[in-house]
């Protein structure tokens, strides 16, 4: 929790005043909101629920609390000194519980809190970039040079039934229960897409072309209308880079162009993680080790994206790279409760998502913390959201692997008898 703590503080290294308080996007609050709010619900599971005290702190009750005030009402903050105290005086009160606490009772509570504020400082983090790039807009540039993960063949995973979902400490309402699904065999993509994949859509006219965007899709591009990522870079360097801030619209578009879809977060899940010949889950694509440096991009260990292939030692059994950290992939699923699922700590955390509005996003992304990552964790937001760190990667139906082959071919012999 004080490693968690000194990595939320360092977001506010030099902040001032207006940034503090600014709401950068309407559907994001400002992020000395989130700062004072994950003091608030500190105190509000550990202090008052669980210890029996009276309220903390009273005064900030109706600022931080997450079902009173609208977040356009959210800007009028104390300054960040008077939060900072805030969350110090908190801190001292619950460390002071700690030392009697009945932790094997409420270790759950504790892990869930955990992620809590990790998931909030995430939120600071694309606030903090949404700021940064409203004063920063580029234009795509001309055809890269192809590189060979363009080429890279597609992974197969043969259908059967694997072990979805996490039982451990850990693992949020959502996550539960473990479960068994069977899958018919697929095809997925052994990296994200890339920065230059995607250009080739856009190169193409994938923003002004119907024909691959749903019906929905393209109705919310002729009211937003965007022609690249939120978080484009004309930067040939950040080639290799996965795409970053797209939309599921935008996501489903490209899978689209290129003759595949997205993954459902089953598919997702078993690829990332599950070991076939052991019929075992793993906690991580590479295993069980914790994430490190060595392993994937997050934790704002880099700052930003990285190359899909820059992590070796962090493929997964069925051989796909990247699939923590990096940036966060859109599923086809929408997010629901698993089979028995059961609210914890409150019915809002999830439940209130359950309501076939919300896509489900996979891996994590570049600015995730270490304990809100692995194979299990599922995020989730509207399809339209195109401001946080997320891309995708795609899968194809073993008929569609086959319609593309011979697509292929085609291409080929027409180019061959031009030639």
């Amino acid at each position: 929790m004080t490693e968690c703590r000194e990595s939320t503080l360092s977001l506010f290294q030099g902040i001032d005043y207006e940034t503090l308080c600014c709401q950068a996007h309407p559907d994001f609050s400002p992020i000395g909101w989130h700062l004072g709010h994950i003091a608030y619900t500190e105190s509000l599971w550990l202090l008052e629920r669980s210890a029996g005290y009276p309220p903390q702190f009273p005064e900030y009750h109706r600022l931080f609390a997450a079902d009173v005030l609208p977040k356009v009402d959210r800007v009028k903050l104390p300054p960040l000194e008077e939060i900072e105290a805030y969350l110090s005086n908190i801190r001292e009160r619950v460390f002071d519980y700690l030392a009697i606490a009945p932790i094997e009772q409420q270790e759950r509570l504790w892990r869930w809190l955990l992620q809590h504020e990790s998931q909030h400082c995430e939120t600071i983090a694309i606030v903090l970039a949404i700021k940064a790039r409203q004063q920063a807009h580029t234009a795509y540039s001309a055809p890269r040079t192809p590189h060979s993960a363009l080429h890279s063949p597609m992974i197969q995973i043969l259908a059967g039934a694997f072990e979805m979902g996490n039982e451990a400490i850990a693992a949020l309402d959502n996550e539960r229960p473990i479960h068994r699904v069977d899958l018919e065999t697929f095809w997925i993509d052994p990296y994200p897409v890339t920065c230059e994949q995607y250009h080739l859509f856009m190169q193409a006219d994938g923003y002004q072309t119907a024909a691959y965007w749903s019906v929905k899709g393209w109705q919310w591009l002729q009211q937003h209308p965007v022609t690249q990522p939120f978080y484009w870079s004309d930067d040939a360097a950040c080639d290799q880079h996965p795409v970053c801030g797209v939309s599921w619209f935008e996501a489903e578009a490209y899978a689209n162009f290129v003759g595949k879809r997205l993954p459902t977060e089953a598919e997702w899940e078993k690829a990332a993680g599950w070991k076939s010949a052991a019929q075992l889950p793993l906690i991580f694509p590479w295993g069980n080790e914790a994430p490190s440096p060595l392993l994937c991009n997050h934790g704002h260990s880099i700052g930003q994206t990285t190359p899909v292939d820059a992590y070796p030692q962090g493929v997964s059994p069925f051989g796909c790279h990247d699939m923590i950290g990096n940036v966060w992939e859109w599923t086809r699923s929408w997010f629901n409760g698993y089979p028995d699922f059961a609210s914890y700590p409150y019915r809002g955390y999830s439940q209130t998502y359950f309501d076939n509005q919300h896509q489900v996003l996979r891996g994590g992304s570049w600015a995730t913390r270490s304990w809100a990552l692995r194979n299990t964790f599922r995020n989730w937001y509207h399809p339209h959201v195109r401001e946080i760190f997320a891309g995708f990667r795609c899968a194809q139906d073993p008929h569609q692997k086959l319609e593309t082959i011979v697509q292929l071919h085609e291409a080929a012999r027409e180019s061959h008898s031009i030639a």
